[in-house]
């Protein structure tokens, strides 16, 4: 497998974006709890990624609310199973881990929602901002608590937009 990625600026700080064989495997903040380690990333080359940059670009100017990219989902096969239900709840909305394992025919699965949901590697594409607690409430989030808040009011139309 051939490991490549590069940086980009954004409105919630600098992404690193890691491509696996020029497909996109990883989107990570800084700061951001799981990120795996510098080395994992590969060779800094920021060609596997103009069509990522394009739509994450369109998404941070309000003009996207969806992406279509591929993705090297790389984990278990019940993490994959989450981060596919994660790519099905719409922009703006917001799902309970209870609701996520219900949907995966567990509902008493909510915990192990929550830990799949946190191993996430393509934050922001596969939205895991849109989880939140069972009674609504903002509950644990990778890139820090402050930045889901910040990401779901930009998707509401609220002011999430200052820098971080």
């Amino acid at each position: 497998m051939n490991r490549t990625h590069t940086v980009v600026d954004s409105p919630y700080g600098p992404l690193t974006l890691v491509a696996t064989d020029s497909v996109l495997s990883g989107l990570y903040m800084t700061r951001q709890r799981h990120r795996p380690g510098e080395e994992t990333f590969g060779d800094p080359d920021p060609r596997p990624f103009r069509e990522v940059i394009r739509q994450l670009d369109g998404y941070f100017a309000g003009e996207r609310r969806s992406f279509d990219l591929p993705l090297h989902l790389a984990g278990t096969p019940f993490q994959r199973t989450v981060w596919e239900q994660l790519l099905l709840i719409p922009y703006g909305e917001t799902r309970s881990y209870g609701e996520l394992a219900g949907a995966l025919g567990n509902p008493g699965a909510a915990r192990a929602v929550g830990l799949a949901n946190g191993r996430n590697p393509i934050g922001i594409i596969v939205p895991c901002h849109r989880v939140v607690g069972a009674s609504g409430g903002l509950t644990g989030y990778g890139g820090g608590l402050d930045r889901k808040q910040r990401l779901l009011a930009f998707e509401r139309g609220a002011s999430g937009d200052g820098l971080f």
